[in-house]
Parts: structure tokens; sequence; C-alpha cells
């Protein structure tokens, strides 16, 4: 930045003054943004030495250009750095000092010209970072009596330097800034993802059961009540659980899930609660599953599983909203809303003495359960396909469809690992089947064999393999009317039919939908 003209000062000497300049070194440093600190250098600069002018020039080694941060009527300098006193010194890397600038072949006088300046008296100074690479040029114009002294060349250098460091760190702080902004908006971008990823409408189906579970969710979103979530192993009991939290206003904070089924028994209490230092030898401070969910929610996914000691010390913070590290005497503040989950008959458990009835009671504020497969067979179709276009998505494999007998055994087949075997056995498909259309033959040999021995009329309550059929077929084309509203081509192709076929099982089965 350039200085306005200064009166040459009345007192004493025009040697640079030590104090001046340590006070300036230390104004610098204090300054990070980059425009301010560029005006401090060259205000301040200008006092120090005594001159009319202290300009700053950044080199743009790409461009081979040499940019004064000073603005002339709105407008930069940008100067060839081959050209010029302040050129020459940042190309070389050499001090310039420069007595009579208008005899110096190395003087560029199209800058005088354009700003209505004169340059007399000249010192150029290269500016390097840590490295000592030259980043630009630090240029005093104009002493105010005579000529710029080797005084004057010492004290540049120490601004030189210093403006060089400040200038330096001004651009990392400034980097810094940009990447937090990034980092800040890839947040936003990743939590909306989460959020929608875990939101309601991930809970796939349309029977009973679940749309009572995605109405109870949206009932209780707003409020901090634990909740007990009941249902089998694989049921997606911590997927409900995700999606109470992610519906609700914690949704912001930590989700932290522990399985207390796959801990020791020894580390139970300090997994969930903490450990003070020294407890045991070589053990350091570690803060447990409560602290760490803090402000959010803990998932304890098998709850039943945990022992009468543990229970006890969950009841108390359940209940008083306080903890104690293991091996500690201080009671440290939790917020936290707990979501606990279990595939045991927990009633059944307090009866044989394993487990807390007072527990029991505090968790099942509100009680969620999820039903097994076999109790939602209405619902396998539509699981079956959104994994089926999941994984192709996710595999960058071509689409993929199920044929009617490949959704007549999936939807007979009881399903001991409930959903989590259903994805698992889909994800199979996408990869070991090579043809678009997953037929009953790719099925696992389990899914066909299960089948077979229910006999052709199977879960028809002695109903003919006709009827059966019809049943599950109206059940297939109101579900793929559902999901593509009434758009009867689009229908077509999720079933594999064409749209006169579609049409005509539409009129046979008494369906409405809207015409495409």
């Amino acid at each position: 930045m350039n200085a306005g003209k200064e009166a040459a000062p009345t007192h004493g000497s025009q040697e640079p003054s030590l104090q001046r300049i340590l006070e300036l070194c230390g104004q610098l440093n204090a300054e990070r943004e980059l425009p301010r600190l560029l005006e401090l250098i060259a205000r301040e600069g200008s006092k120090v030495l005594a001159c009319e002018r202290v300009t700053i020039f950044l080199l743009d080694r790409e461009k081979c250009e040499l940019i004064s941060q000073v603005t002339l009527d709105g407008e930069k300098i940008r100067l060839d750095a081959r050209l010029g006193i302040a050129g020459a010194c940042a190309m070389t890397g050499q001090v310039i000092r420069v007595d009579d600038a208008q005899q110096d072949q190395r003087f560029y006088t199209a800058v005088d010209a354009r700003t209505s300046f004169q340059t007399r008296t000249v010192l150029a100074i290269p500016m390097r970072d840590p490295a000592g690479t030259v980043i630009g040029t630090f240029q005093c114009i104009n002493k105010h009596q005579g000529s710029f002294t080797p005084e004057d060349e010492q004290a540049a250098h120490a601004l030189a330097s210093q403006a060089a460091i400040a200038i330096e760190t001004a651009h990392l702080v400034e980097d810094f800034k940009r990447q937090q902004a990034q980092l800040e908006a890839e947040n936003a971008q990743l939590r909306k993802e989460v959020e929608g990823r875990f939101s309601t409408q991930q809970i796939i189906g349309t029977s009973g059961p679940v749309q009572f579970i995605v109405r109870l969710i949206d009932q209780i979103r707003d409020s901090a009540v634990d909740v007990l979530i009941t249902g089998e192993s694989g049921t997606g009991k911590e997927m409900v659980a995700k999606a109470i939290h992610y519906n609700s206003p914690r949704a912001r904070k930590p989700f932290v899930a522990i399985n207390c089924a796959a801990l020791p028994e020894t580390l139970v209490e300090s997994e969930l609660f903490g450990i003070e230092k020294g407890v045991a030898t070589q053990v350091e401070r570690r803060i447990g599953k409560f602290e760490e969910a803090n402000g959010g929610t803990l998932f304890l996914d098998e709850i039943g599983d945990l022992s009468q000691s543990a229970q006890v010390k969950i009841l108390r913070v359940l209940q008083e909203r306080v903890l104690e590290r293991v091996g500690g005497r201080t009671a440290i503040p939790v917020d936290v809303r707990v979501l606990a989950a279990t595939n045991a008959d927990l009633e059944r458990a307090i009866k044989a003495g394993t487990f807390r009835s007072d527990l029991y009671f505090r968790l099942k504020v509100v009680t969620i359960h999820t039903p097994p497969l076999r109790e939602i067979r209405e619902d396998i179709p539509t699981l079956a396909r959104a994994f089926l276009h999941r994984y192709c998505q996710t595999t960058n494999k071509q689409p993929k469809s199920l044929t009617a007998g490949a959704l007549r055994r999936l939807t007979h087949y009881d399903w001991p690992g409930n959903v989590r075997e259903l994805e698992n056995e889909i994800k199979r498909l996408v990869v070991s089947t090579r043809r678009t259309a997953i037929a009953e033959e790719d099925l696992a040999d389990s899914i066909r064999a299960a089948a077979d021995q229910a006999g052709p009329a199977a879960g028809s309550s002695g109903r003919s393999l006709k009827k059966t059929v019809e049943e599950l077929e109206r059940r297939l084309i109101a579900d793929a009317l559902q999901r593509c509203r009434g758009n009867q081509v689009q229908a077509a192709k999720l079933l594999g039919l064409s749209r006169q076929g579609l049409i005509k099982k539409i009129a046979r089965y008494g369906l409405k939908s809207a015409s495409s």
C-alpha cells in the first residue's frame, strides 16, 4: 500500500528509530487481515523510514507479474516482473539502492506517468518467505532528506522480513478460513444426507404395524422421553432408534450406539460411565458412552444382557441425570436421551431375577415393537425392491428386477433373520446374478426349499393355488401403482409387464389408478 506524502520531520536525525521499528513489528504480528496488514506496513513504514511512500509488490511467479497492493482510482498496479527497479529486485533477489531514479536505466517511467508522481530516490528490498523464496519487493520511494542510507537499508530489511512473515501468516489464516468454510459446508451437506437417510421415509412398508411405528416416531419427535424398542434380531431396531434421533431436536448432537451383549463383564461400567486415571496400572482417564452422547442420544442395544450393577448405575443416570466414572467421586451431569433395545423377553427376565423391574418401567415410557417379516409379509416385495434398487446403485450394476415367481418365494419364506437376512440375500443376488431379471432359481437354496416344503398354497389357509397367486398378484400391482403414484407406464416397467397387460390386470382386480 502507498502512504500519502508525509511532511519532512523537523526534529533530529533522519535515521530510523530502533524503538519505532520494534513497535511496528509488534503491530504487524498482531494484524491478520491481509489488506489492513499491507496498508499498515505502507503507512507506518513510510514514517519509520522518513520517505514519501512505501509500496509492497507481491510476486505472481506463474504470470511473471508484480502486483501492487495499493489501489489507485480503484485499480491495482500490475507490472511485468521483468520491468522496473521493483521487478529487478524481485527477479534477482538483490537489494537495490538508487539515488537518481530518472537516470537509472532500470527505472520504469510508465508508472510515474500513470500516477502523476515523480520518483527521485528508491530503496528496494526483496521479501522472502521462511524457506528463503522471494515473494515480492518492499520498495521505499523518495527519502525526505537526501538519499537512502545503509542504516535505512538495515531498517528496511527488518521491516521487509517482518512484512513477509506477516503476509505469509495472513495467507495461512485466509487458507484456514477458506478450508474451514469448505468443511462447514461439507459437514452441513453430510448432516443433511444423514438426516435424510434416517428419516421416517426410509422405514419402508405400508403394513399396519410399520405405519404405526412411523406415526409413533412422529408423535414423540419433539420430546426427550426414553424409549424401549423390542423385536427379534434383524427387525430394524437400530434403524428405528436412528429415526427417532434424527427426527428430533437432538439431530445435530451425537448418536452413540453400543451393543451391551458384546461388552466383556469387566469393561461394561468403564465403557458406559468412563474411568479415572490411575484406577489400575497404566490406565488413563477416559470418558464413557454416556458422556460421549451428552446433548444427544445413547442407543443401548441388547440391554437385557447388562449386569445387575450396570443396571443400577444406568437407573441412577436416568433418574438423576448424573454419573460417576469408575474410580471417581465427582458427580458429572449429563443430558442424554436413552433408547434401549432388546430381543429378549424382559418381563420373563424380571421374574427370573436377571433384570430390574424399576429399570424396565423407567425405560418403557414409550415402547416400540418392530415386527418380524413373517407378520408383515405384504411389505416383503416393497422391501426387496428397495434393497435391489439401492445395491444396484451402490455396486454400479445394471438395474435389475425380481420376477413374480421370485417375489412369491420371498414372500412365502419365514425369514428367521428378518430384514437383515432379506437385505443380505438381495445384496448377494445383485452381485451374483448376471441377468437383469432375478428368477426363482437364483434364490438361495434355503428360501426355495422352505417354500417347497410349505406347499403351493403356503400361508393361504387351505385356499387354492390360483386364489393365493391372484391375491399376491393383486397386492404386488397395488403396491407398484402406489410407489409410482398411479403412473401405469412406470408401474408396468417395475412389474416387468407391458402397459396393456397391466391395464387388463387392473381391470380384472378392480384396482383404481390415475392414467399416466
